[in-house]
């Protein structure tokens, strides 16, 4: 179904770039196939509100993708939401530390190490021949892209350190971690995190402690499964210490990911001036590459596999991209 609705948006682009607006009846048309797609579901009244939105980011997807871009947009799951709403449901990082932690220091890493020329904790290329990153997840409307960013890391950390990979409850985090400064779905910070999970002794698997996207009540009942030591900030912006510290596994990272072109992003290596250092999302590092001689980082997302390259976003390297490098941090087991 989802190939389908590309092929439909893939011919209504080429209408497009042929200078032709699309008629109102193939917007109607794509907008009944969207609606169907994702089992949407409209107050009465809600439903014109809606298809004109979708009609909106259909042209502004359309422009951009007739552009000379590195990087293409196509519709998906938040075609129905202005960016305002989209931006609201879907950011929490607040770089906003709770006043009785203390910094952690910053580790001194060697930029100049003889590095492979890609790298990929999802799979066995890298330094340790092990798989250290879980399926993409899906945060909702809850602003808890903090809480993903973190169990990522623990999970990589933990795999490395010769443990099965075991995915991590994000709603542990969210209903637990308050008292270490964050607000559950309303925002946090990644290092508030591991200051609660060194505190309680370790973190709970996805499957005892399942994610509800929503505030809730603490529960005590499970028993964790992992654990880290300590966690590091790593240099902030100095990016080429990135890569000697992503050998030694997945490292969280904030970015601004208020751009509208975020919502829709769909492949390629992401560079776009627009995208600055307002850091409001969290998000993890799990690898690097080169693309047609463009550098990128892999980069895990928590809006679902349908969103980006399943899930990914490839981020251009060495510029500091969307502020990735300015609030690095990264746990140890």
């Amino acid at each position: 179904m989802r190939f389908l609705f590309g092929i439909l948006v893939f011919l209504a682009a080429v209408v497009y770039g042929k200078q032709h607006k699309p008629s109102e009846e193939h917007y109607q048309f794509l907008f009944t196939k969207f609606v169907e797609q994702h089992k949407k579901h409209y107050e009465h009244g809600e439903f014109f509100h809606r298809y004109n939105i979708f009609k909106t980011n259909m042209d502004k997807i359309m422009n951009h993708n007739n552009a000379n871009h590195t990087y293409t947009l196509a519709m998906n799951e938040f075609g129905d939401l202005s960016f305002a709403e989209f931006k609201s449901k879907y950011m929490g990082y607040k770089n906003i530390q709770a006043p009785f932690i203390t910094s952690k220091n910053t580790e001194k890493l060697d930029s100049n190490i003889n590095a492979a020329t890609s790298l990929d904790w999802r799979s066995t290329n890298n330094p340790k021949k092990v798989v250290a990153v879980t399926a993409v997840k899906n945060q909702q409307q809850c602003g808890s892209c903090w809480a993903f960013s973190s169990t990522g890391s623990m999970e990589g950390t933990w795999a490395i350190a010769g443990h099965p990979l075991v995915s991590l409850s994000e709603q542990q985090l969210v209903d637990c971690s308050s008292n270490y400064g964050n607000q559950g779905c309303n925002g946090g910070l990644m290092a508030q995190a591991f200051e609660y999970v060194i505190a309680n002794g370790g973190i709970c698997s996805e499957a005892a402690y399942p994610y509800q996207a929503a505030d809730g009540t603490c529960q005590t009942t499970c028993t964790p499964v992992a654990k880290i030591s300590s966690y590091t900030n790593l240099p902030q912006n100095q990016e080429s210490t990135l890569i000697p510290a992503i050998q030694n596994g997945p490292i969280s990272i904030a970015i601004e990911a208020d751009t509208d072109v975020f919502q829709f992003y769909s492949g390629g290596v992401f560079s776009d001036p627009s995208c600055g250092t307002n850091l409001d999302h969290g998000v993890l590092i799990v690898g690097y590459g080169t693309d047609s001689g463009k550098d990128y980082w892999i980069v895990k997302n928590s809006w679902g596999a349908s969103w980006g390259e399943n899930g990914y976003i490839r981020l251009i390297r060495n510029q500091n991209m969307c502020g990735l490098a300015m609030m690095p941090v990264q746990p140890k087991a």
